[in-house]
């Protein structure tokens, strides 16, 4: 018996969108990153870009758990001497970004190769409860 392999044409996306009303962030990305990644489909092939679009709303109301709120911070470096840089939590937050929070997350829950930053187009996170794409009837999903 062979395994039958997907091709690009024969993939049908789908839009789906993701409350984050008080949602732990850790929870709502595995939840994203898994239709990012197609991997809910039975016909989910590692190589392939077979992920649904998936849109993101509320992410200023979205849980973080324990002390992540003043303590957790994300580090980048800027590829000069002494150049790495700290940013907290809190200071994505209160620079009106919360959206940046759900896409780090997710972000690191994708592959890191072409194919994962192809997949990570596919995520749009909106801080609000509202968003433009009304025209591709999006289906409601609870994480």
């Amino acid at each position: 018996m062979k395994t039958y392999v997907m091709k690009q044409g024969e993939i049908a996306k789908d839009w789906l969108v993701i409350d984050a009303k008080d949602v732990p962030v850790g929870r709502l990305a595995t939840q994203v990153a898994t239709y990012l990644r197609g991997k809910h489909k039975p016909t989910f092939t590692p190589s392939l870009d077979m992920g649904d679009n998936v849109i993101v709303l509320n992410a200023s109301q979205v849980k973080l758990t324990g002390l992540k709120a003043e303590k957790k911070t994300y580090v980048h470096h800027t590829g000069y001497t002494s150049g790495q840089r700290f940013t907290p939590v809190s200071k994505l937050v209160a620079a009106g970004r919360p959206e940046e929070i759900i896409l780090r997350a997710v972000k690191g829950m994708l592959p890191k190769t072409k194919l994962g930053r192809a997949q990570l187009t596919n995520l749009r996170v909106y801080a609000g409860a509202e968003h433009p794409h009304v025209a591709q009837q999006p289906k409601p999903v609870n994480p």
